[in-house]
């Protein structure tokens, strides 16, 4: 893979400063249009492996408002889809390269749906991947119950706490049953976490600050109408996990099947994340998916 120099730009928009990186020439070279990864509360960093294996495109990625560099003077702390959309939006213009390719990653992937519904011309294809959404669960109301779970347990005793109780939920198999809120709570250092309090309370994944997130309601019909071609990814490790099986929910929705990607919910991390992937494969079927709605086939 050939070095490929990153410009690390800035964008005022109404309320905060976003921080973006651009990896290849602008407007991008060879025909395709630039290439928008995109997660929450992932910020950029989580996709330098990822960008390694498409030295070829235009990658660009960034920090959403109030994480990582990106500065928000807006006051608030929560963090919503709409917003979001509303800040990529901005993003895609001043990028003056016309309509964007986009892969999202969980909570981005949630905001990237909303960016397609109100703003489809934003958008050649976006491959949506693990979409934490309660509503197209058929126990969407244990799915929040849990979700209210992990973040009293973070509220108590702060983060090690609350984020052993976020991987009991997200590793459970299958709908949360009686089984599932029978379990002791789980043991933070059963994960290699520290049992004491950080005094942290305000996590935008373990807090109530991205709650907007999971509690979105996609609309169908504003979806298949859009030109953008959706593909919804489901990892092939993460099967009959929570954010599997809202995957699976998303895409019957959209009347499609999800489309299977190597590993698991963060399957294009590299090693440094402490939960590694297989950015490489990953990266292949990303290629294979997005050339295939260039080509005509399904992917």
């Amino acid at each position: 893979m050939m070095d490929v120099q990153t410009q690390t730009q800035t964008l005022v928009t109404p309320g905060a400063t976003l921080v973006y990186d651009v990896r290849g020439p602008l407007p991008p070279s060879g025909g395709l249009p630039a290439l928008l990864m995109i997660g929450q509360p992932m910020t950029a960093e989580g996709f330098e492996a990822l960008a390694a294996f498409f030295t070829d495109r235009t990658v660009v990625t960034y920090d959403p408002r109030g994480l990582g560099r990106s500065i928000r003077e807006d006051g608030r702390s929560d963090h919503t889809p709409q917003q979001q959309a509303a800040d990529l939006h901005l993003l895609i213009e001043a990028l003056g390269a016309g309509p964007v390719d986009v892969f999202a990653s969980s909570g981005g992937a949630v905001t990237a749906l909303e960016l397609v519904a109100t703003h489809p011309g934003d958008v050649v294809t976006l491959v949506a991947h693990e979409p934490p959404i309660n509503a197209v669960l058929p126990d969407a109301s244990a799915a929040e119950q849990a979700r209210a779970a992990f973040h009293e347990a973070y509220q108590a005793k702060g983060t090690g706490a609350g984020m052993a109780a976020f991987i009991a939920m997200t590793s459970w198999q299958g709908e949360f049953t009686d089984a599932y809120f029978a379990q002791p709570a789980p043991d933070p250092a059963m994960f290699g976490m520290s049992t004491v309090d950080d005094g942290s309370r305000d996590d935008p994944l373990l807090s109530k600050n991205s709650w907007a997130i999971s509690d979105y309601r996609p609309e169908a019909g504003v979806l298949t109408a859009a030109p953008t071609r959706i593909v919804i990814a489901v990892g092939e490790e993460s099967t009959g996990t929570y954010t599997a099986r809202t995957a699976v929910g998303i895409a019957t929705l959209l009347d499609q099947e999800a489309t299977v990607f190597p590993s698991h919910h963060g399957g294009f991390l590299g090693g440094q994340f402490g939960y590694a992937g297989k950015p490489e494969e990953f990266a292949a079927r990303l290629r294979e998916v997005l050339d295939a709605g260039r080509d005509g086939t399904s992917g």
